[in-house]
């Protein structure tokens, strides 16, 4: 999803965040985060192609918001989503936006190994 916006928006400021979820409990594990100097001042587009529990996604933004970065100013673009995800991640955060493409009771795992190049 990275590059795609970056072929489109060249100028583009990007962040990131690399969340680890731990496989048997789900718990989300910030790993790495780097942000340009003024993100609380930015509008953010959270990029998270599959969520299939939320807990990562409410990880990352909870980073966002310590980085003062109001909810109102974070727009999470998800490709595929659970309806479990979605409810978890606006009870969390009301005010965020969240723009999917397919809102589906199973995640396609498949989609993810052949996206990540894990199968």
């Amino acid at each position: 999803m990275e590059q795609g916006l970056r072929d489109c928006c060249r100028s583009i400021r990007i962040g990131k965040i690399l969340v680890d979820s731990d496989h048997d409990t789900h718990d989300a594990r910030v790993v790495y985060a780097k942000f340009p100097e003024d993100i609380a001042k930015r509008k953010i587009l959270l990029m998270y192609p599959i969520m299939s529990t939320g807990n990562t996604v409410i990880r990352s933004v909870k980073v966002l918001k310590d980085h003062q970065v109001p909810e109102e100013n974070i727009i999470l673009v998800n490709l595929f989503c659970t309806p479990q995800a979605a409810h978890s991640v606006v009870e969390h955060f009301p005010g965020m936006k969240i723009l999917t493409s397919e809102l589906h009771a199973v995640a396609p795992n498949h989609f993810g190994q052949k996206y990540f190049g894990t199968e």
